[in-house]
């Protein structure tokens, strides 16, 4: 049996619009949270794993980021290695953190994920990099995609994503009779949840009503149900059982298995091997649970849609059935399964090297029974699902993280 891995540190920045930080500033932060958190001086980390995707094209800063970055952390001599795998980026570096740990060439290991991405001057950078999840060199084959699928040409103002998504949430209403309110519930339940988070981009809660009135950004979404642009770090310092005992297990949270697929080449209506689905599988067998086991979930929900489909490719509920789940209660905190008790990327924010290690934040917080307000009641198993870039006829990466108490 593997030896068993921890996560004893965990901090993270409030997301949001920081025009006046920096990735250093926002790095220095999360790290001496989570070294205060797990009661570590800098010099006990032997090995430090950096994610970041935005800060090369924004800034010019194409190499080295994480040495820069965590030196003005005060984390400097160690092997820093840099991680950039889209938006599964931060899960990507925690799945390397926990395998140098199992390789026994680690004790205690740093795992952060910076962004910044808010720069009002810069918008087609900022457009420019979000593009770049997709294949450069056969952007085509991404608008023959979303055409194939009874999609619109991208509009010129939207993201090329939100344009994907949307695409793809108008087949699955046609095939399964998903409708717009149930989009809408969605999105309200995470921004309630958010509602209740200090770290959130956004605290304001919404009715389905409120989040169907909202602006108009591509049918069926409006502004209330699409992930906005952040600022934010997140950071967990991690180690194996042995650490662990040294510190005190008290708050330690086990770091069970990651599982992190890419994408393979399928047919655009084989759900069942979708590279959520997948990963998910991969995951529970890895850990030896079962979807019934799952206390909480948080979800890569850069849209609605994505929400949805990650409860189905997580196997919470059959394909076309989550309407009426919501209608439940069954994924909000006090329901049966809650799914992004943080506010998700909705109303958390989204900064992207960040996002994946901010959901692991969320679901130590809450295994430790620390969530305040947006508690989930007695949690002892989570799991997190962050998802990145396009290719073919889905993310191009995705990791699924079972953690439990």
């Amino acid at each position: 049996m593997s030896e068993k891995i921890y996560i004893v540190g965990a901090g993270m920045t409030r997301f949001g619009k920081h025009l006046d930080e920096s990735v250093k500033t926002l790095t220095r932060q999360s790290v001496a949270a989570a070294l205060n958190d797990a009661g570590v001086q800098s010099q006990a980390i032997q090995a430090a794993w950096f994610s970041n995707t935005r800060q090369q094209m924004l800034e010019g800063q194409n190499t080295i980021r994480g040495q820069i970055a965590l030196r003005a952390a005060g984390i400097e001599g160690i092997p820093i290695i840099n991680v950039e795998n889209a938006c599964a980026s931060g899960a990507t570096a925690v799945h390397q953190a926990m395998t140098a740990i199992r390789a026994q060439m680690v004790d205690l290991a740093l795992v952060v994920g910076t962004e910044k991405m808010v720069y009002p001057d810069r918008p087609e950078r900022v457009a420019a990099a979000f593009a770049g999840g997709t294949d450069v060199h056969d952007r085509q084959s991404v608008l023959d995609y979303i055409a194939s699928i009874g999609g619109t040409p991208p509009g010129p103002d939207r993201s090329l994503f939100m344009d994907l998504y949307a695409a793809q949430a108008r087949v699955h209403m046609n095939r399964f009779g998903t409708k717009v309110e149930d989009l809408a519930r969605l999105a309200a339940n995470t921004h309630c949840h958010g509602h209740h988070n200090s770290k959130a981009q956004y605290r304001t809660p919404f009715t389905v009503t409120q989040v169907l009135a909202d602006k108009p950004i591509v049918f069926p979404f409006t502004r209330a149900m699409c992930a906005p642009v952040s600022d934010g770090s997140a950071a967990l310092i991690i180690c194996n059982e042995k650490m662990a005992r040294q510190l005190g297990k008290a708050r330690a949270v086990e770091l069970n298995t990651v599982a992190l697929l890419s994408t393979i080449s399928r047919d655009k209506n084989d759900y069942e091997n979708h590279i959520g689905r997948r990963a998910a599988i991969q995951a529970y067998n890895d850990a030896g649970v079962n979807p019934a086991d799952i206390d909480l979930i948080e979800v890569h929900d850069a849209t609605a849609f994505s929400t949805l489909q990650q409860i189905e490719n997580l196997q919470l509920c059959a394909a076309g059935t989550v309407g009426a789940q919501l209608r439940k209660g069954d994924f909000a905190i006090g329901g049966r399964t809650p799914v992004n008790p943080s506010g998700g990327l909705l109303a958390k924010g989204h900064p992207v090297g960040a996002t994946g290690i901010a959901q692991l934040y969320e679901l130590v917080t809450q295994l430790r029974g620390e969530a305040g307000r947006r508690q989930v009641a007695d949690a002892r198993l989570a799991v997190a699902e962050n998802g990145g870039g396009f290719l073919g006829v889905e993310e191009g990466v995705t990791a699924v993280t079972v953690l439990n108490k």
